[in-house]
């Protein structure tokens, strides 16, 4: 792991293996960790893996300020990682909130991403045009925005409503993480700065085209996802002008990536395969530890409900 400086923000990343370059990017509440069997069977399979635990999950560092927490900052602390590591193009996964952040990284720089994976969620107006039932399911999301009263919540009786809310498969290392404050609060800050109760609205105004989507895209969605409804993800294949492709994975929760695996793995290797992450341009050296320039975080990306 090395702690690269982007955007003011000091981001760890795990590189591993050689070979064309997969982004792997993990969701709430996780870190880089949650990928550890796509990173083993990618390596394996003769792929370099770039896994960052976001800015304020793991041992990246976490802003004290809600904007900071920006899906536009996450996106530019990508980018970021990226140049420093003289990556020209990439496969981009994603999981939870990293696929949202995922969609907009292959959005607004499609000539950086070789093809894009949405685990468990996709396109954020799609999450949006889910209607109730998403919004139904997403209720915590309006619990997160309450300061100190959502890390009481989740915390309280030794994380019992963390464990029934989230219904995480792996969920002792993450409460682990959790019990120190700072990194809860941390954590929760994504919610709060991309999420806020404004977005239960709808707009007074016409708002700008979403970003489409003109990267091959796989959608991959469990049939047991207690969190988000199907359409969520199918409706993303409006905002795809690439080739896309849906995969529901029977059976699997929330997190496919760690209940499936090995079906996780090859849908993975396959899409990889037919699309090789060659270079399109040679791009100028980064200074080792040098702060990487960011996404403008004024840009409009539109609303989404998680």
């Amino acid at each position: 792991m090395s702690l690269i400086k982007v955007n003011r923000c000091g981001i760890k990343v795990q590189d591993l293996g050689e070979g064309g370059a997969v982004l792997l990017v993990h969701g709430w509440p996780d870190t880089h960790q949650i990928w550890r069997h796509q990173a083993e069977a990618l390596t394996a399979s003769g792929y370099r893996v770039v896994a960052p635990d976001l800015r304020g999950f793991g041992e990246s560092e976490k802003p004290k300020k809600i904007k900071d927490h920006s899906l536009l900052h996450h996106v530019g602390d990508l980018i970021g990682v990226m140049d420093h590591l003289h990556v020209d193009r990439i496969h981009v996964v994603g999981h939870d909130w990293g696929a949202t952040i995922a969609v907009l990284l292959a959005a607004l720089r499609p000539s950086r991403v070789a093809t894009l994976t949405c685990i468990s969620v996709g396109h954020p107006r799609a999450m949006a045009a889910a209607g109730l039932r998403q919004r139904e399911k997403s209720w915590y999301s309006l619990l997160f925005q309450f300061q100190d009263v959502a890390e009481r919540w989740l915390s309280e009786n030794n994380f019992a409503n963390f464990r029934t809310l989230s219904r995480h498969p792996d969920p002792d290392p993450v409460i682990g993480r959790f019990r120190d404050p700072d990194a809860l609060t941390a954590g929760l800050g994504i919610y709060r700065a991309a999420s806020p109760p404004e977005t239960l609205l709808q707009p007074s105004a016409p708002e700008p085209a979403p970003p489409l989507i003109p990267v091959p895209t796989m959608g991959i969605w469990g049939s047991a996802d207690p969190t988000v409804v199907e359409s969520a993800m199918t409706g993303t294949a409006a905002y795809v002008t690439g080739r896309w492709t849906y995969e529901r994975i029977e059976g699997a929760g929330h997190w496919p990536q760690v209940e499936k695996p090995e079906q996780i793995n090859q849908l993975l290797l396959s899409l990889l395969a037919q699309h090789p992450a060659t270079s399109n341009a040679t791009l100028p050296q980064a200074e080792p530890g040098a702060p990487q320039k960011a996404i403008e975080p004024s840009a409009e990306v539109g609303p989404g409900y998680r």
